[in-house]
């Protein structure tokens, strides 16, 4: 097992080069980039003119100034030369691409993610700020999700057509239809003091005053904050992972191996948990790290805004709109090796679940 984990980490190496890549490119051809905005700004056009530039940051689109030079940025008619020039040199685009990429590379192997070109703020200052609200809510999503959807999946597949089954599928159905943004402002109208109860606070993770409270008070004013935020990020993941557990035991249940344990007089909970829930729980741990990247970095994105929070979710949507690149680039790079180390964490739980899994027999 050593040798495999070693081998994934290597892997892990050529993975990120090539998305950290892959996305280097793309943003070149992307229309406006942060050099746009402040030349729109500058001329008095707005942020909003710079969404219908078609040059970007690493694209030669020539423009006359009034000076008869000529520009690579549309929009900078009229403006000095020498201070976009200032300008490239501000954001990093007077070098060519590669040697961006390349010194982009070479910080980030020393985990050096640059400085925000509009917080004026390290980004991994502004990650590590962020990153508590966003595994607050992630951490208490996933726990409730998995201790509700495990169980009840098994029952379901155990009660296959019953009553119990039909009735729930109709819950879920629900669950599926209903998106988590819609639910939470359907929370805040029921019980944030829309249109009938006040009985949860609206805004943040805690109180103002949450500094000044005993440890048993915090406690209590943090998960009196994040009930409903966690309530309406849940009734996604809920829906889904029930469905995923119930076919999953289904699947398992009518093999042989099932049929001949019930022949030897097993107890059906021995049958179930000691060997359909093992085999069956393989699937379930194969979504885990794909459902923890969705919930920490995207189902959470419209639920801190509702609500607001300041997290990842709301940090790197922003970034992307103010093209505020090394954000961008420096969330990707560590929410991609997040998403590599989680899938290898799967695989060693397939492990723990399943002791005849040996990957140090596979080549790959």
């Amino acid at each position: 097992m050593a040798h495999y984990i070693a081998r994934r980490l290597l892997l892990m190496i050529p993975t990120l080069f090539g998305v950290l890549l892959i996305n280097f490119v793309i943003v070149q051809f992307a229309p406006g980039g942060p050099i746009e905005r402040v030349i729109a700004q500058s001329v008095g056009l707005g942020a909003d003119v710079t969404a219908r530039t078609s040059g970007s940051a690493g694209e030669s689109l020539e423009t006359t100034s009034s000076s008869g030079s000529t520009s690579r940025y549309r929009g900078a008619q009229g403006l000095d030369p020498a201070y976009v020039a200032e300008l490239e040199r501000q954001f990093g685009f007077d070098k060519p691409i590669h040697v961006r990429f390349a010194q982009m590379i070479g910080n980030y192997l020393r985990f050096d993610f640059g400085t925000s070109f509009y917080r004026n703020a390290p980004v991994i200052d502004l990650i590590a700020e962020k990153l508590p609200v966003s595994l607050s809510l992630g951490f208490w999503t996933i726990l409730i999700t998995y201790l509700v959807s495990i169980p009840l999946g098994i029952r379901k597949a155990v009660r296959d057509g019953s009553r119990f089954d039909v009735w729930t599928s109709g819950a879920i159905i629900v669950g599926y239809a209903v998106p988590s943004f819609l639910f939470a402002v359907f929370l805040i109208v029921l019980f944030a003091g829309g249109s009938y109860w006040q009985l949860f606070p609206l805004r943040g993770l805690v109180s103002e005053n949450w500094a000044e409270m005993g440890w048993g008070t915090r406690i209590a004013d943090y998960f009196w904050h994040i009930t409903l935020p966690v309530a309406a990020m849940a009734i996604g993941g809920f829906a889904s992972l029930t469905m995923l557990c119930k076919n999953a035991f289904l699947d398992e249940i009518h093999k042989l191996y099932v049929m001949t344990a019930r022949a030897k007089g097993l107890p059906e909970r021995r049958v179930l948990y000691g060997h359909v829930f093992r085999n069956a729980m393989l699937v379930v741990i194969a979504t885990f790290p794909a459902t923890l990247v969705a919930i920490l970095f995207t189902a959470s994105l419209l639920i801190e805004v509702i609500f607001s929070l300041d997290g990842l979710g709301l940090l790197s949507f922003e970034a992307i709109l103010n093209r505020d690149y090394p954000v961008v680039f420096g969330g990707l790079f560590i929410f991609t090796l997040l998403g590599l180390l989680l899938n290898l964490l799967a695989d060693i739980a397939y492990t723990v679940v399943d002791p005849r899994i040996d990957f140090e027999t596979r080549n790959t």
